[in-house]
């Protein structure tokens, strides 16, 4: 059997509420009317609600959707173990709760016929259901991190990212988390997103960023989120791999 054009690749940590919602059944009748092949790929990194057999039911009787089952390691433990074991030749990376809704991924695969290897949703300036609060603190964020990383690049977080899968797989195990793992207690935020555009940019991959439609859709309550506790842990990353970088740590990579 020929392996897909693409992966859809979504990782799952207590996602209950999202998953009733038909989060899944969106990306399905999506996915089923393109021209590609494809395949969507569940990794569920060590849910303690019963994200699992939810799943499970509602992937039945979907052609391409499969399950991963993981030991808790973080949202790029979840990606890079479903990284591993993507067919596709492009790999989306998208949100469970679809805040970005799959049908903007028909922004993003045109770039890759242009010769990019790598293809980011924009969430813009405008983000709907945003809080003032979220806003201003993420207007902050991207100016300290444009100044230290990327410059050229407006939105690194959003969750909607393609690369081809190849070149994914030869930037991951570099990623600080993937590296040097720590043990993770409960939902984690963390910058990794601005560790890999870094890493790829750095490497000569050449990305495309396209403005995508962005709301918040994200109704699971198993996360235990902290806004004030995630935006600490998002500006130390960032400050860590600036370091990482001024000591020449990823030239020894």
């Amino acid at each position: 059997m020929a392996a897909p054009y693409l992966t859809v690749l979504i990782p799952c940590y207590n996602e209950r509420e999202n998953l009733l919602r038909g989060v899944l059944d969106e990306v399905h009748t999506y996915l089923a009317s393109q021209a590609y092949s494809y395949e969507v790929l569940i990794s569920d990194d060590g849910s303690g609600d019963d994200s699992r057999e939810i799943v499970r039911q509602q992937i039945a009787g979907k052609p391409g959707f499969r399950l991963q089952e993981n030991p808790h390691g973080g949202k790029p433990s979840a990606l890079w173990l479903g990284l591993q074991a993507a067919q596709g030749e492009i790999t989306l990376f998208t949100d469970m709760d679809q805040s970005t809704p799959i049908h903007e991924l028909a922004k993003l695969l045109p770039h890759f016929e242009r010769g990019y290897d790598v293809a980011i949703g924009s969430r813009g300036i405008e983000r709907q259901d945003f809080p003032w609060y979220r806003r201003l603190g993420s207007s902050v964020f991207r100016l300290i991190r444009q100044a230290l990383l990327l410059p050229r690049i407006s939105d690194t977080q959003c969750g909607f990212k393609a690369v081809r899968t190849a070149v994914a797989r030869q930037v991951f195990p570099l990623l600080e988390p993937i590296r040097s793992p720590v043990q993770v207690s409960g939902w984690r935020v963390t910058a990794f997103d601005v560790e890999l555009l870094y890493l790829l940019e750095r490497s000569g991959h050449r990305i495309a960023e396209e403005t995508v439609a962005w709301a918040n859709r994200d109704v699971a309550t198993g996360k235990g989120k902290s806004y004030l506790r995630e935006s600490q842990e998002m500006l130390a990353q960032v400050m860590r791999v600036r370091l990482n970088a001024w000591r020449g740590l990823y030239d020894k990579l």
